[in-house]
C-alpha cells in the first residue's frame, strides 16, 4: 500500500462514517433498511411518521428492554417471553431441538411435545446455543491499527490478531462469548458481548403438520396457513451463571422480557422487527451481482437437487434414516428454494443491469485515486472466480458430512492444540473446545452410514469431473479419478471407521484437544492426509480476503458519496448482527390482476388440507376450526382466527424466529419466512415485491388455548 495512503485510510473511514450517518437525515422508505440500534436516534422523525410510540433513543440501547429480549436464538432470532427464560422462536429454528429428542417410536417432529412440567423439559441437542447481547462498542481503530503498509495475508492476519486479542481480553468474563463484526466492508468494526447460554430445553412444539403446514410446496410462498413456532427454555447453573446442560440447573431469568399484545394487527399499522439477520450483499459489486445471477445461484440449486434426491431416496427405504436426516434435508430444501427464488427475484427486478448503470454513474463521479483501490478489488475477485466449482463441491462435502466432517475438525484441533492459544486458527481456540465437543456428541442421532456415503459418492464424484486446475492432490490420491475408485474408498473407510461411536468420537477429541498423537482409524488417517490441503487452500483464500478487506472500503467510501448526493440513506449490509427494521402491514400485488390480502385464517387451512403430507391438517385442529370456539383471539373485523400476516419489513435468513413489534413494543407476531417475490432481497430490495411472513400471536395463543392445550406456559407468558 502506498505509505501516504495508509496514513490516510483512519481519516477516510471516518469520513466513511460520517457519510453514512449524515445519509441518515436524507428521506428513505420506511420499509427498507436493516438498521443498527445505534442508528435509530437519527430516524426519530422517520420512525415516528411511521407510527412508533416510544422513545427511538431507548432502541439506540440494545442492553435495555426491549432490545435486550431479543436473543440470537441456533441459526436464528429469538426472544425472551417469560421472566422464567422461555424463549420463543420458530418451529424450524428448533427443528433441530426436535429433531435430536425424536426417535421412530417417539416422532415427536409428527405428533409435537408439550412438557407438563419442567422437569418433562427435554435437553436441546448438545451444539444449541442462546446467545444474549450484553455490549457493543466500536472497536475500529484497535482493529486497524496493525494493517497500515500491508496487502493481502498480511492484512488479513493483522486485523485476524487484533480480534482475536479484542476477544480474548472480552471473554475474561466467564459464560460470555465475543466477536468482532466488520460493518460497511471492513471499514468499521464493533466488539459484541454476549452471554452464551449453553441449556436449552424443549417446552412446547406444535406438531409437523402444523408448524411446518405446507412444507416446500409453501415455503416462501403466499398465502400461509402455518404455526411456525416452538417454545424453549433457557437455564443456568445455580450461581446464575451459564452451564452446560445439568438437572440441577435453574431457569435463566432475563433482563426483559416482551408480552404478547392482547390485540392483533389492522392493515397499516406499524410493526417493526428486531433480529440478527445473517448476510446481505446489497453493497456488492456489479460484478458479483452478474456472477450470482449467471452461475452461483444456477449451480447451487442443480446440486441442492441431487443431495435431496440422495436423501430423500434413502428415506424411502429406511425409517431410520428419514428421522436422522430430516433436519438436514429440511435445510436442503429450504437453500435450494431460496436460491431459485434468488435467481428469480434478481431477473424480474433487472438487478444486473440496474447495479451496473449505479455502478458506472458511482465511479463516473469518483476520483482517480479512489478507482485504482476500486479496479484492484475488480482484479482480485476475478482471481477467485477461478476456483469456484472445486470450492463450491469441496465445502459442501464437509458441511453435509458427520463422520468426515467430524474427523477433519479433530485432525484441525490436534494441529491447532500445538499452538499458542492466540495464534490458532479461528473456531479452534480454547473458547470454541466446548462447541466442537457438543458437535461431537451429537452425530450419531444425525448419521447414517449408507446415507454419508451416498452423499459424498454424490459430491466427490462431481468433483472428479473437475479440470486439472482446479484439482487437489490429497483429494485425488485419497478418493481415486473415477466413480469407482471413489466407491471402493467410501466402503473402505466407513466399513473400517469407529467414528460412528459417540465415545470414539470423545476419546479422540480428548487427544487432539491436548495435541497428541490421534488414535488408529481410516476416516483419522484419511483426515491427516485432507487437512494439510485444506490449509494450503485456505492460505490461498486468506490472501484473497485481506485483499478484499483492504480494498472494499474503497468502493464504500464512493458507494457513501453517491448515495449520499442522490439523497439516499446508507445502512450496513446484514452480518449477523443485532439490526432493526420498521414499515407496516401490507398487501401485496405482485403481478398484473393478482391482489393478495395481507392476512390468511384458519379457512385457508382447511381449504388447503389433502390429508397428505404436506398438507394433513391434524385431526384436533381440524375438528377446533369446525367447533369455531376462538373466542378472545378472533379477529374482530374478520369474526374468524387469523394464522398469519404480511408486512413490507426488510428480512434476511437469520430473521426467522425475529418478535414483530406493534407501535407500543407488543409481540404481535413471529417472524418466520419471506415471499416468492422477495427471495432475492438479500441482494436487492425492491419495495414493489419485498414483503415478511409472521405467525399472528392470536394463532398461537388460539393453539395453546384450544387444540394442544398448555395453560401452565400460557400462564407464565402473562396471557
Amino acid at each position: 500500500m502506498d505509505p501516504q495512503m495508509s496514513k490516510a485510510r483512519p481519516a477516510a473511514l471516518a469520513g466513511l462514517a460520517l457519510a453514512c450517518l449524515t445519509a441518515l437525515s436524507a428521506p428513505a422508505r420506511a420499509d427498507e433498511g436493516m438498521w443498527m440500534p445505534s442508528q435509530l436516534p437519527q430516524l426519530a422523525g422517520a420512525l415516528r411518521e411511521a407510527g412508533y410510540a416510544g422513545d427511538p433513543a431507548q432502541l439506540a440501547d440494545l442492553t435495555a428492554a426491549p432490545l435486550n429480549a431479543v436473543v440470537r436464538a441456533g441459526g436464528g432470532t429469538g426472544a425472551f417471553v417469560s421472566a422464567d427464560g422461555l424463549v420463543l422462536t420458530n418451529h424450524h429454528v428448533a427443528f433441530g431441538v426436535i429433531q435430536y429428542n425424536s426417535t421412530p417410536e417417539r416422532n415427536l417432529i409428527d405428533n409435537g411435545y408439550v412438557a407438563a412440567t419442567r422437569a418433562e423439559e427435554l435437553p436441546a441437542n448438545p451444539d444449541f446455543r442462546v446467545l444474549v447481547t450484553v455490549g457493543f462498542d466500536r472497536v475500529t481503530d484497535q482493529v486497524l491499527a496493525g494493517t497500515r503498509g500491508r496487502k493481502g495475508r498480511a492484512y488479513q492476519e493483522a486485523v485476524e490478531a487484533a480480534t482475536k486479542r479484542i476477544v480474548s481480553e472480552c471473554e475474561q468474563e466467564p459464560g460470555i462469548r465475543c466477536s468482532v463484526a466488520a460493518m460497511y466492508a471492513g471499514s468499521d468494526f464493533y466488539r459484541i458481548r454476549q452471554l452464551e447460554l449453553r441449556d436449552l430445553r424443549l417446552v412446547y412444539a406444535p406438531p409437523r403438520a402444523i408448524g411446518n403446514y405446507g412444507d416446500e410446496i409453501d415455503n416462501f410462498m403466499w398465502p400461509r396457513h402455518t404455526g411456525d413456532f416452538t417454545i424453549l427454555r433457557a437455564y443456568v447453573g445455580k450461581d446464575g451463571k451459564p452451564a452446560a446442560y445439568s438437572p440441577d440447573n435453574v431457569p435463566y431469568n432475563p433482563p426483559s422480557h416482551l408480552q404478547v399484545s392482547a390485540t392483533g394487527p389492522k392493515v397499516g399499522d406499524f410493526a417493526m422487527l428486531a433480529g440478527y439477520p445473517g448476510v446481505t450483499y446489497r453493497h456488492r459489486t456489479a460484478a458479483e451481482f452478474a456472477r450470482q445471477v449467471e452461475w452461483t445461484l444456477p449451480a447451487r440449486v442443480e446440486l441442492f437437487d441431487a443431495l435431496i434426491a440422495v436423501i430423500e431416496q434413502a428415506g424411502r427405504e429406511d425409517a431410520r434414516a428419514r428421522t436422522l436426516y430430516a433436519s438436514q434435508l429440511q435445510g436442503l430444501k429450504n437453500n435450494r428454494k431460496r436460491a431459485a427464488g434468488e435467481l428469480e427475484g434478481l431477473r424480474r427486478s433487472d438487478a444486473v443491469r440496474q447495479r451496473t448503470a449505479d455502478e458506472q454513474a458511482m465511479l463516473a463521479a469518483t476520483p482517480a485515486a479512489e478507482r485504482r483501490e476500486i479496479d484492484a478489488l475488480a482484479e482480485v475477485l476475478e482471481r477467485d472466480n477461478a476456483m469456484r466449482e472445486r470450492d463450491l463441491l469441496l465445502g459442501v462435502a464437509t458441511s453435509q458430512s458427520q463422520l468426515l466432517r467430524s474427523a477433519l475438525v479433530l485432525e484441525r484441533l490436534r494441529i491447532e492444540s500445538g499452538k499458542p492459544d492466540a495464534a490458532r486458527a479461528p473456531g479452534y481456540q480454547a473458547r470454541d473446545l466446548a462447541l466442537i465437543e457438543g458437535q461431537l456428541r451429537q452425530v450419531q442421532r444425525r448419521f447414517h452410514p449408507e446415507v454419508e456415503k451416498a452423499l459424498l459418492r454424490e459430491l466427490l464424484g462431481r468433483y472428479q469431473q473437475l479440470p486439472d486446475a482446479q484439482r487437489v492432490a490429497e483429494f485425488d490420491a485419497a478418493f481415486g479419478r473415477t466413480p469407482e475408485a471413489l466407491a471402493r474408498a467410501l466402503d473402505a473407510l466407513y466399513a473400517g471407521t469407529g467414528l460412528g461411536d459417540e465415545q470414539a468420537r470423545l476419546d479422540a477429541f480428548a487427544a487432539a484437544r491436548e495435541g497428541k498423537a490421534l488414535p488408529a482409524d481410516p476416516l483419522l488417517a484419511l483426515a491427516a492426509r485432507l487437512v494439510p490441503a485444506q490449509i494450503r487452500l485456505e492460505n490461498v483464500r486468506k490472501t484473497s480476503e485481506g485483499e478484499q478487506l483492504r480494498l472494499r472500503p474503497a468502493y464504500m467510501r464512493a458507494l457513501a458519496a453517491w448515495r449520499k448526493a442522490q439523497g439516499r440513506a446508507l445502512y450496513p449490509d446484514a452480518n449477523g448482527t443485532l439490526r432493526v427494521s420498521y414499515g407496516k402491514l401490507a398487501p401485496l400485488q405482485p403481478r398484473d390482476a393478482v391482489s393478495y390480502a395481507p392476512v390468511t385464517t384458519v379457512a385457508g387451512i382447511v381449504e388447503k388440507h389433502t390429508g397428505q403430507v404436506p398438507f394433513d391438517a391434524p385431526q384436533p385442529l381440524l375438528d377446533a376450526i369446525a367447533a369455531g370456539d376462538f373466542g378472545h383471539t378472533a379477529d374482530p373485523e374478520l369474526g374468524t382466527q387469523t394464522v398469519d400476516f404480511l408486512t413490507n419489513l426488510d428480512t434476511t435468513g437469520g430473521n426467522s424466529g425475529s418478535p414483530v413489534l406493534n407501535a407500543r413494543g407488543e409481540l404481535i407476531g413471529l417472524n418466520f419466512d419471506s415471499n416468492w417475490e422477495a427471495v432475492s432481497a438479500s441482494w436487492w430490495f425492491d419495495p414493489r415485491y419485498k414483503r415478511a411472513v409472521h405467525v399472528d400471536m392470536r394463532y398461537m395463543r388460539w393453539l395453546m388455548e384450544k387444540v394442544y392445550p398448555a395453560p401452565h406456559v400460557l400462564r407464565e407468558m402473562g396471557l
